[in-house]
């Protein structure tokens, strides 16, 4: 390691670090991405070359993406579920990833009230309260439920069954996905929850649910188990969560005992571009799109939801770093850091470990090149296009330095 990189401070980058117990050999986590490489909800070879890339790379833990809770918790048939009918997949492939000597996170995921799963065991998916379904219009679901309190309890149940499973299949830690319009997040947000009973009206009562989930989850892995929760800090939109709201659910889940916070933005379902900063994924989208229904959808409402936000390094950092002072728990940073400089940055300002996307897509031996070089720059652009491969056949890719094409 050259003495300008141990001068910078971006050497502190790759000295290990733990997290309740778990030593990682650097600071660098890949980011949860929906991969498109289980087929039928199968795990599939393709996502153990994927990730295994990232582990010859350097990458000291790397998170198996949208590890759906059960099988209405998946956007589509092609998400896998945590059940027992991989359970030899699953295990080989964390064995796999453990001998290239990288540890392994699953990021547990529910869809809520925005799904096209056709393989759904009811008419319509089930979020906080009734509403549009806007993934699903293709495919004639255009309306979303209400969930329950038998149905709430029912999810926590199955948050819990899955904990269980995934700790016994050899998975390091656990992050339970609270951010991007997805399930928890529905619930959190007072633009998708309407209710009227203890789980709606006030922050706490949004909160119920995800603390409900959290406290099963620990329940079920003990308290010597990473467990790392991913949040929005804003979602961008009129009447949903905004950065100040992100504080304070900081302070709810570092209350409660999570053991790392990972500090994400925007929305899936309202506005994707806020944690996607650069170039506009609409072009590529409408290019991909195979739906004429969501296609002829893109043309009309496409430009009001992908807004354009430019990139700049570290895009996140000023919010990121109320939530640092705000909580006692680790803090992992996410957006927009793709250089020794942003990532010596991030170790001057606290951060314990960084989480990666978009450029180990484009570098997956982003980690060993950024250690042998002091002036390391990733090569990503983006472009944004690989945001457009999440439902390719090769699988979610960078459209101009992967092999895939």
């Amino acid at each position: 390691m050259t003495d300008t990189l141990a001068r910078d401070g971006a050497a502190d980058c790759f000295s290990p670090a733990s997290i309740n117990g778990l030593e990682l050999k650097n600071r660098f986590i890949k980011a949860g991405t929906f991969e498109n490489m289980t087929p039928g909800g199968m795990p599939s070879e393709r996502l153990n070359i994927f990730h295994g890339a990232f582990a010859d790379g350097g990458i000291a833990m790397t998170t198996l993406g949208y590890c759906a809770v059960e099988m209405d918790g998946r956007l589509n048939e092609n998400m896998m579920y945590m059940h027992e009918g991989i359970r030899s997949q699953l295990s080989k492939l964390i064995a796999d990833l453990h001998g290239r000597g990288t540890k392994v996170s699953g990021q547990m995921g529910h869809c809520g009230g925005f799904s096209k799963n056709s393989e759904l065991s009811r008419k319509r998916p089930l979020g906080p309260s009734f509403g549009l379904n806007g993934l699903g219009l293709s495919r004639g679901m255009l309306f979303c439920d209400a969930m329950t309190l038998r149905d709430i309890d029912e999810l926590v149940a199955n948050y819990r069954k899955a904990a269980v499973f995934m700790k016994s299949v050899g998975f390091d830690a656990l992050e339970i996905h609270l951010g991007h319009g997805y399930g928890l997040c529905q619930f959190m947000s007072p633009k998708t929850n309407k209710r009227k009973d203890n789980y709606g009206g006030s922050l706490e009562n949004r909160m119920r649910l995800p603390l409900q989930v959290l406290a099963a989850v620990r329940q079920a892995v003990g308290k010597d188990f990473p467990l790392l929760a991913k949040i929005s800090m804003t979602e961008g939109v009129r009447g949903g969560l905004h950065y100040d709201d992100s504080v304070a659910i900081s302070r709810f889940l570092d209350k409660a005992g999570i053991d790392g916070i990972i500090t994400s933005g925007g929305t899936s379902t309202m506005n994707p571009m806020i944690m996607f900063r650069g170039g506009n994924i609409l072009p590529s989208m409408l290019k991909t799109e195979t739906s004429l229904i969501m296609r002829l959808i893109l043309r009309l409402a496409g430009k009001s939801m992908f807004k354009d936000y430019p990139y700049h390094e570290l895009y996140f950092l000023e919010q990121a770093k109320r939530i640092r002072d705000a909580v006692s728990c680790k803090m992992i940073y996410v957006g927009g850091a793709s250089s020794n400089a942003s990532f010596a940055t991030l170790m001057e300002q606290g951060f314990d470990f960084i989480q990666l996307g978009r450029t180990l897509l484009s570098d997956p031996d982003l980690v060993n090149s950024a250690k042998l070089n002091a002036d390391f720059v990733s090569r990503c652009t983006h472009c944004n296009d690989c945001i457009s491969t999440i439902e390719s056949p090769q699988g979610i890719h960078c459209t101009q330095f992967s092999g895939a094409q």
